[in-house]
C-alpha cells in the first residue's frame, strides 16, 4: 500500500507559478512512479505528467510541456507549475503505481490516489 498527501494548491493569477507536493509513505513504498492527473468541474479526469520513480523518466500531457515539470526527492514527488492559465484550474491529485509497464497517462495504471488539491488560476 502506498499513501499519498498533496499539499500546495491555492489561488494564483493567470502567468503566475505553484508548486504541488506529493508526499508518500506506506509499504510499497517506494512505487514504481507517481502522476499527477486534474479534474476540472464539468470535466473528465486528465492525465498531466508523470515520473519513473527509479529511472527518472518524465512524461507530460501536450497542454503543460514547457510549463509544468515533475521531479521528485527520497519521499516526495512535485509538479512545479509555471505560466499558469485558467484553463489549469482543477483538482490536482497525485497517483502511485506499483506496476512496471508503459501507459503512463492512463489513471487505471495507478493503485494508489491522493486526496486532491484544488488550484485555481484567475484571468
Amino acid at each position: 500500500q502506498v499513501q499519498l498527501v498533496e499539499t500546495g494548491g491555492g489561488l494564483v493569477q493567470a502567468g503566475g507559478s505553484l508548486r504541488l507536493s506529493c508526499a508518500a509513505s506506506g509499504r510499497s513504498f517506494p512505487p514504481r512512479g507517481i502522476g499527477w492527473f486534474r479534474q476540472a468541474p464539468g470535466k473528465e479526469r486528465e492525465f498531466v505528467a508523470a515520473i519513473n520513480w527509479s529511472g527518472g523518466s518524465t512524461y507530460y500531457t501536450d497542454s503543460v510541456k514547457g510549463r509544468f515539470t515533475i521531479s521528485r526527492d527520497s519521499v516526495q514527488a512535485y509538479l512545479h507549475m509555471s505560466r499558469l492559465k485558467p484553463e489549469d484550474t482543477a483538482a490536482y491529485y497525485c497517483a502511485a503505481r506499483t506496476t512496471y509497464g508503459s501507459n503512463w497517462n492512463q489513471g487505471a495504471e495507478y493503485a494508489y490516489w491522493g486526496q486532491g488539491t484544488q488550484v485555481t488560476v484567475s484571468s
